[in-house]
């Protein structure tokens, strides 16, 4: 055997399911744990309707990287960056060896910020997709 683990679809893909589901429990942890120290609001505030796309869009990347502290300016979103990349590393603990090298861990941190990049996307454009589907007012 080369060293590549083999097994059945159902396992491998709850095995990496239940590795996602603990990193990103881990993440959500330190990120609400610190943010409230700090004083920094994880939620997302929609722009809401009525601006363009683009400004939805760019409003979608800087709450990515931004939070709300007590007084509601926005400043860097320092919980996040740490919850993130905190978790990639800590995850290394239950990983396969193999995924837990350097390069391994700062892709997971990248895709941990397009990951709320994504949900942030999904929080400002679903509910008007919705309204427009399913023809609600």
């Amino acid at each position: 055997m080369t060293g590549v683990q083999t097994c059945a679809l159902p396992i491998c893909f709850a095995e990496r399911y239940g590795v996602s589901v603990s990193t990103n429990a881990v993440s959500n942890t330190i990120e609400a744990g610190l943010g409230a120290i700090w004083g920094e609001d994880p939620r997302y505030a929609r722009a809401g309707a009525g601006i363009s796309v683009k400004s939805r869009l760019g409003h979608v990347v800087k709450w990515t990287v931004l939070a709300p502290n007590r007084d509601g300016e926005m400043r860097p979103a320092y919980a996040r960056f740490i919850a993130v990349s905190g978790s990639s590393f800590i995850s290394n603990a239950w990983r396969e060896p193999s995924d837990t090298d350097m390069g391994h861990s700062l892709g997971r941190v990248a895709f941990g910020l397009l990951g709320h990049m994504g949900s942030n996307a999904f929080d400002e454009f679903w509910p008007d997709t919705k309204r427009k589907l399913f023809h609600h007012n």
